[in-house]
């Protein structure tokens, strides 16, 4: 199938016309890459015009439907949320979008990425110290444990003390 990538993408209309070849959900997700689940998922949220039914009451799918199931794909190979990616189709399908706005809007999913991986590091630094401070013998005492519940213990005190802690 081609890719409307550079031209705008496809219109945001179906193309659900008599004559107008179309498959379905699972031939879809099949070439789509998107699960049946998923697809019905990207209708309910909207990021997907809900789809024209067969006479007997199948869903159906034209190619522009499959392309943005495409789109939408890779989308969220890249970590997109459901409003980013609301946002990528609308700047997709306009042809007088202005490249700054997507590069705009992909420079910023980059730094919430970056910084997500930052705070991961330094779970798995913690992690790892925490480790090193086990024994991991068939003694009950454990520092991880130890750390686990000195947490719930700052909570409940927390919580005793009207939510200031």
């Amino acid at each position: 199938m081609p890719c409307y990538c550079a031209a705008g993408g496809p219109g945001a209309g179906s193309e659900r016309r008599r004559g107008t070849p179309s498959v379905n959900i699972g031939e879809a997700a099949a070439a789509s890459g998107v699960s049946a689940k998923m697809i019905r998922y990207y209708e309910e949220v909207g990021l997907m015009a809900p789809a024209g039914r067969s006479d007997a009451g199948y869903r159906r799918y034209a190619e522009a439907e499959v392309q943005t199931l495409q789109f939408l794909r890779r989308a969220r190979s890249l970590g997109f949320s459901v409003a980013q990616m609301r946002e990528l189709l609308a700047l997709w399908r306009d042809e007088n979008r202005a490249s700054a706005d997507v590069k705009r809007l992909a420079l910023a999913h980059a730094a919430q990425l970056e910084e997500k991986a930052h705070a991961i590091a330094g779970m798995g630094r913690a992690l790892r110290h925490l480790a090193e401070q086990c024994d991991g013998n068939h003694r009950p005492g454990c520092p991880i444990i130890d750390d686990l519940a000195a947490a719930c213990a700052g909570d409940a005190a927390a919580a005793a003390n009207g939510g200031l802690g």
